[in-house]
């Protein structure tokens, strides 16, 4: 593994983006299991990565407001 990619796994493991690390984790598995022929296996850790996913996003958009709510109005 190069350095880059050993930090960016670094930084993603470091908690701020975990959910989504873990989402895309679930879903590297479901590929891999879907190319072997597990389609259960393969479903399974798509279905979870998509609720990973959809938390992430959710929580994101509401991070977002809740940001714009505290700038508050006029500011830039």
């Amino acid at each position: 593994m190069s350095e880059g990619a050993a930090r960016e796994v670094a930084r993603l493991r470091s908690g701020r983006f975990t959910l989504l690390y873990w989402a895309l984790v679930f879903f590297v598995v479901a590929l891999v299991a879907a190319v072997l022929g597990f389609g259960g296996i393969a479903a399974g850790a798509a279905s979870i990565a998509k609720i990973l996913f959809i938390v992430f996003l959710v929580l994101f958009l509401v991070s977002l407001v809740m940001g714009l709510m505290k700038r508050g109005p006029g500011r830039a």
